[in-house]
């Protein structure tokens, strides 16, 4: 009936818009992924590369769309992309990167905010690189436990503390047979269950000199597809980390969830 009213014209337009919003075939897709990538790196040529530490890119598309993006990325294949269609562009300008640098790809929803977004894909680009011209700025800041059940109500963030590192249990041993010291600790999760959904290797807190700031860190253990770490600033939205690499910025009042039930306060108010 809807038609008949509106003949040619009107569907013709409305099937070129949806035709137009469909994502390009597999070839397309990555030519233009890499060209995005290519953009971003150009600026590392020559020496300037030596201080990349990795690469991780992050794509959002449909459910439906999925299947065409993950044959743009090989992404049965997990190191093909990285090996090589990123290194051909590394070699091409001649970006010395270390010989760990490392590459890593996910799914998502929201993309990190400190990470470059293309223009022609839907997709978002993190560089990390390592941490030069470290000033001596101290500073101190507190942790405060507003929910699950912790060895204390409030932890004390110190610029001089190294890596702070977040999960459930003291000490625990991991993959590699090594041991980790949880500084802040949650009880074990057979003892209280709001505890459950924090991970033994859950996230971790680091100074940053060069900003002269506290981050946040997920770890392992934090990170899609096992538990989640989510941080709230004061009036904004939530948001998610999703990969180790990322680091968010903790300012006055930020609320980070570890898991479900588990919420934790930053601050620089030790009352």
């Amino acid at each position: 009936m809807l038609l008949y009213h509106y003949p040619f014209k009107p569907v013709r337009k409305y099937m070129f818009d949806l035709f137009k919003s469909r994502p390009g075939d597999v070839k397309e897709i990555r030519n233009n992924l890499l060209q995005f990538i290519k953009e971003k790196l150009q600026r590392f040529e020559g020496g300037e590369g030596d201080n990349i530490t990795g690469l991780y890119l992050f794509i959002n598309c449909t459910e439906s769309e999925k299947h065409i993006y993950e044959s743009a990325v090989y992404f049965d294949k997990p190191d093909k992309f990285k090996t090589e269609e990123v290194q051909r562009i590394v070699d091409d300008y001649a970006i010395s990167l270390p010989a760990n640098w490392k590459f890593e790809l996910a799914f998502t929803e929201e993309f990190p905010t400190d990470a470059y977004k293309a223009n022609d894909v839907d997709a978002a680009l993190f560089i990390s690189t390592k941490k030069v011209g470290a000033t001596h700025k101290k500073a101190r800041a507190y942790i405060k436990v507003l929910s699950g059940h912790a060895e204390k109500e409030t932890y004390l963030l110190e610029s001089t503390s190294g890596k702070i590192n977040i999960g459930r249990e003291a000490k625990v041993q991991t993959a590699d047979g090594f041991f980790r010291k949880n500084n802040i600790a949650f009880v074990p999760a057979e003892n209280m269950d709001a505890n459950r959904s924090v991970s033994r290797q859950h996230a971790h807190i680091e100074w940053e000199p060069e900003s002269g700031s506290f981050f946040i860190f997920a770890d392992e253990g934090g990170v899609p597809p096992n538990n989640k770490v989510k941080v709230r600033s004061v009036g904004g939205v939530p948001v998610k980390m999703h990969a180790t690499e990322i680091g968010h910025r903790l300012k006055e009042g930020d609320q980070v969830i570890l898991g479900e039930s588990v919420v934790l306060e930053f601050t620089y108010s030790g009352e």
